[in-house]
């Protein structure tokens, strides 16, 4: 099926962040209830046709800030080459999995294998890692494996912008009338057009296509610990309360149109 329109209806709701006085959620009730769900290995198309297996490693992970890339490296250290396919087979240092962009920022290593380039640790298909039984390896992220093999959530063991796609949290300052201020804090969907101009390129995207929209419950069940950890307990449990309304109205509100109706 072919992905919707970028622009349509959305529902929103701001609420004071409890935890924070200063800051004010601005949520899209829209995409928080839709029934989206990554769906890696289950239909995904990958972000371009050369390389449908990487999904959206394909162009690597640029890290937020020193603090992200201090935490993964932390996890990167712990990965075995029965876990990491490129793994160096010596002590990891930052030159076998960091690179510079165009513009100078730090990402993950991006390498080429047969012709399709991804974040070096993204394992490929033909990957088997020595004595595994069946059915054991193939594609997939070796930090995400990582974290599932010692009982973590993988939003601990990743770079910030892989454990968030596509859930996009925005900061802007609000000047007021009166001469106050706060800060807004949106919490919506990472679209193609959150890729920046190159996202328009992108041969497919899950977040607006309905192939994606097909999880037995909304994204703010779903997705609960990684808004946890963008909005705290407080103003998760603010939002949660928030969608359950709107669910309970929605006949009557904006719903996502790549849901099935």
């Amino acid at each position: 099926m072919p992905e919707v329109d970028l622009v349509f209806p959305r529902a929103f709701v701001e609420f004071a962040d409890p935890g924070d006085e200063d800051q004010v959620f601005r949520c899209d009730l829209t995409w928080l209830t839709s029934s989206y769900m990554c769906i890696f290995g289950q239909g995904c198309a990958g972000i371009y046709a050369d390389s449908p297996d990487t999904g959206c490693c394909t162009l690597g992970a640029h890290f937020s800030d020193a603090d992200d890339e201090q935490r993964v490296a932390g996890f990167v250290a712990q990965l075995t080459p029965e876990q990491w396919q490129f793994h160096p087979g010596r002590e990891v240092s930052a030159e076998d999995w960091v690179e510079l962009d165009a513009d100078g920022e730090r990402k993950t290593l991006t390498i080429e294998v047969d012709g399709q380039s991804a974040c070096v640790f993204h394992n490929r298909v033909d990957f088997r890692p020595p004595g595994a039984a069946a059915g054991q390896g193939g594609a997939g992220c070796a930090l995400h494996g990582l974290a599932l093999q010692t009982g973590r959530n993988p939003l601990e063991t990743k770079p910030d912008v892989c454990w968030q796609l596509p859930i996009r949290r925005t900061y802007r300052t609000v000047e007021q009338q009166d001469g106050t201020s706060y800060t807004e804090v949106s919490i919506g969907e990472y679209d193609r057009r959150g890729w920046g101009p190159g996202g328009h390129d992108l041969d497919w995207y899950c977040s607006g296509n309905t192939e994606a929209h097909v999880a037995p419950e909304p994204l703010f069940v779903t997705n609960a610990p990684e808004l946890t950890e963008l909005m705290g307990e407080a103003g998760y449990a603010e939002l949660v309360r928030h969608c359950e309304a709107h669910l309970r109205s929605r006949s009557q509100l904006a719903i996502h149109p790549a849901d099935p109706h």
